[in-house]
């Protein structure tokens, strides 16, 4: 196989694009820690850090995912069920990236940045991936690793986890439910042909999945006062972030009322401007 194919398919593997958002998280967690500044060495070694165990995980999560990813249409030309790349290979590929990565940040910030982003990798790789095919409580699981790279940022630059860094955590924390379970109510039919357990209402006519959308973006609207209230951020980062949390609710009150896949589709995509709006606007406005 030619070189060039082969990089191809382990960044397929590795999903750098996907992992874009979960380093930005970090990075934004970093520059919000008390007394930090933009500096390029620290901010390029946390971003590789955060690719190379995000790429880990997501290499585990395909590789485990393998049969039901050949079921689906989006997945199925992955390298991993088309035999491009075989699961030995893969396996090897996915233990460099994680371990490599886990180590980078550990040594190069501290032993607590480590080995949060290693439990972050096993908690996706080995908790939420299997569990997506077993139970809803899949989501649930995976909001812990998945909230964690702003903390993670956060514990990079001071040491410790700190009452801003588990703001900072409860915020992506909270908004994952909605974000996971419009994605899932609109691929419902595929997940379903997959064998993956996403929605909290395994029947996509009920209005649980929406009713719960509502509760968790409900949520962040007051908590957006708690960084203003910590001198985290000023008036401006907190009135964008009740904005924010306001046109997430609102979304979800519409996918509420008609249950369709157009207001399943509107959470979704809500879902995108919503968190990088609050993180931009938090460090924006930094005290």
């Amino acid at each position: 196989m030619p070189v060039q194919d082969r990089i191809k398919d382990y960044s397929q593997l590795l999903k750098p694009n996907l992992s874009f958002m979960v380093v930005f998280s970090s990075v934004i967690g970093y520059l919000l820690a008390p007394h930090t500044q933009f500096a390029w060495k620290e901010v390029s070694v946390l971003f590789l850090g955060g690719i190379l165990v995000t790429g880990g995980a997501n290499t585990i999560n395909q590789i485990i995912e393998r049969e039901g990813d050949a079921l689906m249409k989006r997945t199925m030309n992955r390298p991993i069920p088309t035999g491009r790349i075989s699961t030995t290979e893969a396996w090897i590929l996915a233990a460099i990236a994680g371990i490599s990565g886990a180590l980078l940040l550990g040594l190069y910030f501290n032993p607590l940045a480590g080995a949060l982003s290693f439990l972050s990798y096993l908690l996706y790789a080995f908790a939420y991936t299997p569990m997506k095919r077993v139970h809803p409580i899949a989501v649930f699981i995976g909001a812990f690793p998945g909230a964690f790279p702003p903390l993670l940022g956060w514990v990079a630059a001071t040491g410790s986890i700190g009452v801003g860094g588990i703001v900072l955590f409860l915020f992506q924390f909270f908004w994952q439910f909605p974000h996971y379970w419009a994605i899932g109510w609109v691929g419902y039919d595929e997940y379903k042909k997959a064998g993956i357990s996403m929605l909290p209402s395994q029947e996509r006519t009920s209005k649980f999945t929406a009713l719960q959308c509502m509760f968790y973006s409900l949520i962040l609207i007051p908590m957006a006062i708690v960084p203003r209230t910590l001198n985290i951020t000023g008036n401006i980062g907190m009135y964008v972030c009740i904005a924010a949390g306001i046109f997430y609710f609102a979304s979800s009150v519409a996918f509420y009322r008609k249950n369709d896949l157009q207001t399943a589709r509107r959470v979704m995509f809500s879902s995108f401007i919503y968190l990088p709006t609050v993180l931009l606007a938090l460090l924006f406005d930094k005290l």
